[in-house]
């Protein structure tokens, strides 16, 4: 049996029904469709995907077509894994009965951190994940111009981008001194703040929202520990804690409540498997667990799920937390630690900027670079990148997250072969650019490497 059915759970039925089609899948699903790809709802807002439908990669007739039992609009109340049995309600008609698994994958998947905000129920505040919020956002933008976007993660930094193409007035609250802070470095968040104001969005850093009320002119009043102000609508987008409550008690979870899970993405029940955004998963980085919400790890934990339930043989490669985003008319990529998180780890680790462009300048055209590169001190390895540039340059996340999974140090990055084009990249592709650099900064410090002391 399957609990929940986007990304995780889609995968793992998917995964077992091409490799055992004998097997009785059961799918329970309270919502009334599977697959929203959440991640989607700025691109529908902005106008760039017509239809939001479009956002489902499957259906539940199709999961039915490959054998699945798929049972939308079912809510399952209660896990008992004494007994190996689920508590459900048939959202549709109001009947509760048991039914008995022989193994369980969990992939509850997680819903918005609602923050303790006075009025954070009022009419005018919307929050942004599931299909049916979505259409809520979409349909307010018709009518309301001014928009409050609470939180400056992904979701509330590609939202501010829509609404401002999409010529509304737009403010960003965010707590924290910079926005995307689990994802870029100060640095970085700088350069996207500046970005944003360019187009007109108005970003606060440091205003914490603390309380939402409807002053007499009909407006959504916002209180902040920085002052008042006012808006026709806010979407409060401040990420994500897992829904766990089912197994709560019966199964090893961290101290946020989200599902532990060993190398096989197996519970500390033998037969309970979870995926996605309900359960940690191993960052590569530091070696620990963390709780990552992305689509990415949803889906490769979802496929480990779909085999290993058959008995464990395939194991979890651990994350890079590799992502990008595409603002206004630049690219920003980034993978592994930021500086500022290795420190907080603390661990000990430098880091180097490179400033150059990514292609020869004698090319008709070619455009900045930005890379900062994060790796450890002592033994060199690389532990994190990120990447600004007009080009898109965001397949070079990807190059850096297998550097750091195989663990490449340094010294190996600023020699690896790769393509030389003046199309492309100079003789030596940026990525070695910034790699010798740090072998470099090294170098001065005293600190040469045996195999590696000048480029």
């Amino acid at each position: 049996m399957i609990v929940g059915c986007t990304h995780a759970g889609v995968t793992a039925a998917t995964q077992i029904l091409k490799s055992h089609p004998e097997t009785e899948v059961t799918i329970y699903e309270r919502n009334a469709n599977v697959s929203f790809l959440s991640c989607g709802i700025y691109l529908y807002l902005g106008g760039q995907v017509q239809q939001l439908e479009d956002m489902f990669y499957t259906s539940p007739e199709q999961l039915a077509t490959m054998g699945a039992r798929v049972q939308i609009r079912h809510n399952v109340l209660k896990v008992d894994t004494r007994t190996q049995t689920l508590q459900v309600a048939n959202m549709q008609n109001g009947q509760v009965f048991d039914d008995h698994y022989d193994k369980l994958i969990m992939t509850t998947g997680s819903r918005v951190a609602v923050p303790p905000i006075v009025g954070i129920d009022e009419s005018k505040v919307l929050l942004c994940k599931t299909y049916e919020q979505a259409q809520a956002i979409y349909q307010s933008a018709q009518t309301n111009q001014r928009i409050a976007i609470v939180g400056a993660g992904y979701i509330g930094t590609e939202l501010a981008e829509s609404y401002a193409n999409t010529h509304h007035d737009v403010t960003i609250f965010q707590a924290p001194n910079q926005i995307l802070n689990h994802y870029v470095s100060q640095a970085m968040s700088q350069r996207a703040v500046a970005l944003l104001r360019e187009h007109g969005v108005n970003v606060l850093l440091e205003h914490r929202v603390t309380a939402f009320t409807s002053n007499a002119n009909g407006e959504l009043q916002i209180e902040t520990n920085q002052g008042d102000y006012t808006a026709d609508l806010a979407i409060v987008g401040t990420g994500f804690v897992p829904n766990t409550e089912l197994l709560r008690g019966q199964v090893k979870m961290d101290r946020h409540g989200t599902l532990l899970i060993n190398d096989y993405v197996q519970t500390s029940n033998p037969n309970i498997y979870a995926a996605g955004d309900a359960c940690v998963v191993k960052f590569n980085p530091t070696g620990q667990a963390a709780y990552t919400p992305l689509a990415t790890n949803a889906v490769r934990q979802g496929m480990l799920a779909g085999v290993n339930v058959f008995g464990n043989q395939l194991p979890y490669m651990g994350t890079q937390a590799t992502s990008a985003m595409q603002l206004f008319d630049h690219t920003l990529a980034s993978t592994g630690l930021t500086y500022e998180e290795a420190q907080r780890n603390q661990l000990p680790v430098q880091r180097v900027v490179y400033e150059g462009t990514w292609r020869p300048a004698y090319m008709p055209s070619t455009d900045s670079l930005t890379i900062e590169l994060v790796y450890h001190q002592e033994s060199r390895r690389i532990l994190g990148a990120q990447l600004w540039s007009r080009h898109e340059i965001a397949q070079s996340a990807n190059a850096v997250s297998i550097a750091i999974q195989n663990q490449t140090t340094i010294d190996d990055l600023a020699l690896v072969d790769m393509l030389f084009s003046p199309n492309f990249a100079a003789p030596f592709h940026y990525l070695n650019l910034v790699a010798q650099l740090a072998v470099e900064q090294e170098r001065v410090a005293g600190r040469p490497h045996t195999r590696l002391t000048t480029i």
